[in-house]
């Protein structure tokens, strides 16, 4: 007697905080500790710079590419950043999460919002806090990385951020990092197990059914 097989259809992940809030040491973490779940490659027009690799850091086009892509509805979300456009191609994105992996996004609230609008039923957002304004500073300036100019303008901005909050489905404050790792975990554990997330269910348990 052959069995019916469930499977599941993968999901998107998606992490958003304000700079300094601590999604990138988590977001990495969790891609450390579990393979079933890799990092979205996004498209963009930048020229690579040394040391990135086509297909693996970014997907480099030109212009004109890209603007054919928008054109033809091929861009999960987009947007221009400066001089440059980045976007996530939806065909890649879609071939993982047929094959039930899951991908994982590190974007802004304005891309998390096109992705609730292109693809829903296959969203998982979460958004990182920081447990206070001073540890938010105190993590900006620890970096190392900024001019305190540069700090202020990424706290005046982590306000506008912040009021998003609301449009994601998970929230994390992250005061300590193993714990906000393992909330991650204990999200993307149950989104996998949703019932709507499992293909061929139905066959599954009529099959089970017939079995009495």
């Amino acid at each position: 007697m052959t069995h019916a097989t469930v499977s599941r259809r993968g999901l998107m992940l998606v992490m958003s905080s304000p700079s300094g809030a601590g999604k990138t040491t988590i977001s990495r973490a969790l891609l450390e500790r579990d393979s079933g779940i890799s990092m979205s490659v996004s498209a963009t027009t930048r020229p690579p710079r040394p040391g990135e690799i086509d297909g693996k850091d970014y997907h480099f086009m030109a212009v004109e590419r890209f603007h054919a892509m928008v054109e033809q509805r091929e861009f999960l979300e987009h947007a221009r950043v400066f001089d440059n456009f980045y976007g996530t191609p939806r065909g890649p994105v879609d071939a993982i999460l047929r094959q039930g992996s899951d991908v994982l996004f590190d974007i802004d609230w304005q891309g998390t919002q096109q992705l609730a609008q292109n693809a829903r039923a296959d969203l998982v957002s979460v958004f990182v806090l920081p447990p206070s304004v001073a540890e938010l500073e105190k993590r900006l300036r620890g970096r190392g990385q900024d001019s305190a100019e540069v700090v202020a303008k990424r706290m005046a901005k982590a306000g506008d951020e912040m009021s998003h909050w609301p449009e994601y489905d998970y929230i994390i404050v992250n005061e300590d990092l193993e714990r906000s790792i393992a909330s991650l975990q204990a999200i993307l554990t149950a989104e996998r197990l949703k019932r709507d997330r499992l293909v061929g269910l139905p066959d599954f348990v009529t099959r089970l059914r017939g079995m009495g």
